[in-house]
């Protein structure tokens, strides 16, 4: 196994440029999740919606279309134009990033064709990014789509949940094609027992991430804004009351709130022992030498899903608040232990005929 070359060095930056625009993009689409504001663009214009409404007519005219939605009818009915506009500007924002992460690739793809750095051991991971990144924008309007009909006040959870964890396997994907161009060869030393605990971590927070997403579409938190009893319970009367069961752990915030909270206590305690289980396999490698920052992100994590817990009583309607700021900030703190875990899955990871370890 060689060491990287400079021009896949390159290719790798370009990458990891993805890898934070992806970050941005997310955090985005929590702003506009919180906000309130993911339905206030009824139509989706791939080149003309790029700029928002520019005179009083326009903006007369999209607040008009936002008035014939169910969430303006049922929930937002006291909106003045002043109010619409704030919710505009996040969901346009969001949309506007998308734009420029298409451009970034676009451009990227395009010179680094013409320079030739790309071998045809990349042409596979460059189709699957591209498909991975174009179903993604999609599901987001399919997503969107599900709260403009009927008498839906928010987008449907499951949709939600949907694109949120396809986010989560594009930045990963993204993450992992990047490692396999800028990690030399030197830093990976497959060790199977390792890359198993990890790849069970990770399954056991992609689930975890999905009751996230169920939670915050479903808006659970305030259901039982209590630690660590769920309305005075353990186990909440009305949780997996509902049938068939696949709908109650999909429908039933009881439920979802249940599972989220004893996931989190259960990944808490399986990545201190993934920490102290690695640690006898993997000493004198860079993996060995940064295997605290999943267990200090956990941590933190379930710190703060608790604070966001809690402090789900002071939310007030259209308001951003200090909820608001620790949902935020808790999901930023599951991307981020997320990414940490395909990381040292790929420093232990077995060979393989990657672009740079062939």
């Amino acid at each position: 196994m060689l060491p990287t070359s400079p021009s896949d060095q390159k290719v790798a930056n370009w990458l990891l440029t993805g890898v934070g625009m992806l970050i941005i993009q997310i955090a985005l689409g929590g702003i506009t999740r919180l906000t309130g504001s993911g339905l206030s663009i009824t139509e989706w214009e791939i080149v003309t919606g790029s700029l928002p409404p520019l005179n009083q007519e326009a903006w007369q005219e999209a607040f008009e279309k936002y008035r014939q939605t169910p969430q303006f009818r049922l929930l937002n009915f006291d909106f003045q134009l002043s109010d619409f506009q704030f919710i505009y500007f996040w969901e346009w924002f969001h949309r506007l990033w998308a734009r420029l992460m298409g451009m970034v690739f676009a451009i990227g793809f395009i010179y680094f064709l013409i320079k030739k750095y790309f071998r045809k051991e990349m042409v596979r991971p460059l189709i699957i990014l591209f498909l991975l990144g174009a179903l993604q924008g999609a599901v987001g309007w399919i997503m969107v789509a599900s709260g403009l009909t009927g008498d839906a006040v928010y987008v449907k959870p499951t949709r939600l949940g949907l694109h949120f964890i396809m986010a989560m396997g594009l930045l990963c994907y993204t993450f992992w094609f990047a490692l396999q161009l800028k990690v030399p060869s030197r830093h990976i030393h497959p060790q199977a027992k390792a890359f198993r605990l990890t790849v069970m971590l990770i399954v056991l927070l992609v689930i975890q991430l999905l009751l996230g997403a169920l939670m915050a579409g479903h808006k659970a938190a305030t259901a039982a804004a209590t630690w660590p009893l769920i309305q005075g319970e353990w186990l909440p009367e009305k949780a997996f009351t509902e049938s068939p069961f696949w709908m109650d752990l999909l429908e039933n915030k009881l439920s979802i709130h249940f599972l989220h909270r004893n996931l989190a206590m259960l990944l808490v305690i399986l990545t201190i022992f993934w920490f102290f289980g690695v640690e006898k396999i993997t000493r004198g490698t860079l993996f060995h030498a940064t295997r605290i920052i999943p267990v200090a992100l956990v941590l933190v994590q379930a710190m703060m899903g608790v604070a966001s817990v809690l402090m789900a009583q002071q939310i007030i309607p259209n308001r951003w608040g200090n909820f608001e700021w620790m949902a935020q900030f808790h999901q930023l703190g599951g991307m981020l232990l997320l990414l940490s875990l395909v990381w040292y899955l790929y420093l232990t990871s077995p060979p393989s005929q990657s672009p740079s370890r062939s």
